[in-house]
């Protein structure tokens, strides 16, 4: 069986359960990872990998992770898809997924490739329980509680504010929907707590939510990746009232990222040359194996 080549383009948190996760799929082998600086100061854990400043210098790649800030997905993603590499991201803002999708589709036909887009967990495997939910109650609500842990999305937007050295945002759930946003950072010599606390509630990512800012000696001292979520579906299911609907999922958050990357890579190769969210893509087409056994399996 030909393995599916996948690089891996940064290298920050969920670069490196990418790669671990890369390292357990029988069906998968390791192009390279792309960094920033290079093979310059490269870890011990990358030593059996190419490590490289551009994909260009990798060879054969079928796939690109894309393990970049969501902010910096679209601009990979074109430079990437034109070689004919596919290309999965874990884009986080869910006001713009349309958006992003729409640039991205004519970038993939001119190019015969394919990009799965908000491949995380929420997006990602979330949106995919939530259409099952809705699927299953047609008329009703939905809510989608996350926590309480620790966002990546929010906290890499919070690190690149000015006068922010390090910080954490911890996603607090109060029910129906509704989060607090808890952030905790750690400020640069003579930055102002007060206007760290203005840039912070300002963007797109806070704007929304009730956002509290803490300065504190160490964000590290306070960090815990767990993260989770408890999505709820109360609807109609036919005529009949009163259908109620859970799910419940306590994670490692960049762990879970970096397996649904790896999973959306193996079906990013029996698609279309197109972009797609996950909700778009079968599941069976995100699984390791015969497919044939997986439907006797899993039906």
């Amino acid at each position: 069986m030909k393995k599916i080549r996948a690089a891996v383009v940064g290298y920050g948190n969920i670069g490196r359960y990418a790669i671990e996760a890369l390292e357990a799929a029988e069906d998968f082998e390791i192009a390279g990872v792309v960094r920033r600086n290079g093979a310059e100061n490269k870890p011990a854990e990358l030593a059996a990998y190419d490590v490289v400043k551009d994909i260009t210098e990798l060879k054969d790649v079928d796939v690109a992770i894309l393990a970049t800030p969501t902010r910096s997905c679209e601009e990979y993603a074109k430079k990437i898809l034109p070689l004919g590499i596919n290309t999965v991201d874990s884009f986080d803002i869910h006001t713009s997924i349309v958006d992003y999708r729409a640039a991205l589709i004519p970038v993939c036909k001119e190019s015969g490739a394919v990009a799965v887009i908000a491949a995380g967990w929420d997006p990602g495997s979330d949106s995919i329980v939530r259409s099952l939910m809705q699927s299953l109650a047609p008329k009703g609500l939905s809510y989608t509680n996350f926590g309480p842990g620790m966002s990546m999305g929010h906290s890499v937007c919070v690190r690149s504010k000015a006068g922010v050295k390090n910080a954490l945002s911890m996603t607090i759930p109060l029910g129906e929907g509704i989060h607090r946003r808890m952030v905790y950072v750690e400020l640069e010599d003579g930055a102002s707590l007060d206007e760290v606390t203005a840039a912070i509630k300002a963007d797109p990512y806070f704007s929304h939510d009730e956002t509290h800012v803490f300065a504190v000696d160490s964000v590290d001292a306070v960090r815990d990746m767990g993260h989770g979520v408890n999505l709820v579906r109360k609807g109609v299911s036919g005529k009949t009232q009163n259908q109620r609907l859970e799910f419940n999922m306590s994670i490692n958050n960049p762990a879970l990222t970096g397996q649904v990357l790896v999973n959306v890579a193996r079906a990013s190769m029996h698609q279309q040359p197109g972009c797609y969210t996950m909700i778009e893509i079968p599941v069976i087409d995100m699984l390791p194996g015969d497919r044939e056994k997986l439907i006797a399996q899993l039906v």
